[in-house]
């Protein structure tokens, strides 16, 4: 994964729990330094070990952590320089959803190798849709559940995501959907 979402763990673990706890997730997951380059790729082990560190150090669950991650990941990036590509992407949530593997094409201009999930729409109505995620990596259904709450907030919306997992699709890719109401 890249250095961009290390730093958006180390800045949520900063602002949550405060610089002590942040130290103490460094050495329990036995990263030498947090100066993560947000271009360069990091073995996604980095990642999963400081989000598995944190949950150690404050006792969340991990499910917990990583919804809690993917809310704070749609303002980091907004304030990392990605509003405007974020702004770009849709009027609205729907509109937005719609657009996410467009999303991903043109941040992958930036981040040469990104790898990342692909998306469907369906069950679409006034209120409400279905989005279907696609991805080599397992265990990030928190992360889109919280990605979505952020998004709603992003749109003004109170959104509400129940998340349906399903078998490994014949390509091995994790599958998942998430109900959307608002």
């Amino acid at each position: 994964m890249y250095g961009l979402l290390n730093r958006a763990v180390r800045d949520l673990t900063i602002e949550t729990f405060g610089h002590e706890v942040w130290s103490k997730v460094l050495d329990r997951a036995e990263v030498d330094s947090d100066a993560f380059h947000a271009m360069e790729q990091y073995p996604d082990s980095v990642t999963y070990g400081l989000v598995g560190a944190l949950c150690e150090e404050t006792g969340l669950e991990a499910a917990q952590a990583l919804e809690a991650f993917g809310e704070y990941w749609i303002k980091f990036t907004g304030a990392q320089g990605y509003a405007d590509l974020l702004d770009a992407s849709g009027d609205t949530l729907p509109e937005f959803l719609h657009n996410l593997d467009d999303l991903h094409t043109r941040v992958s201009l930036s981040f040469k190798n990104l790898n990342p999930p692909t998306f469907a729409v369906d069950r679409e109505t006034e209120d409400s849709l279905t989005l279907h995620y696609y991805s080599h990596r397992e265990g990030l259904g928190p992360v889109m559940v919280g990605l979505l709450k952020g998004l709603g907030d992003r749109f003004n919306l109170a959104v509400t995501v129940d998340r349906e997992i399903h078998p490994l699709t014949d390509s091995g890719l994790v599958h998942e959907a998430f109900h959307l109401r608002w």
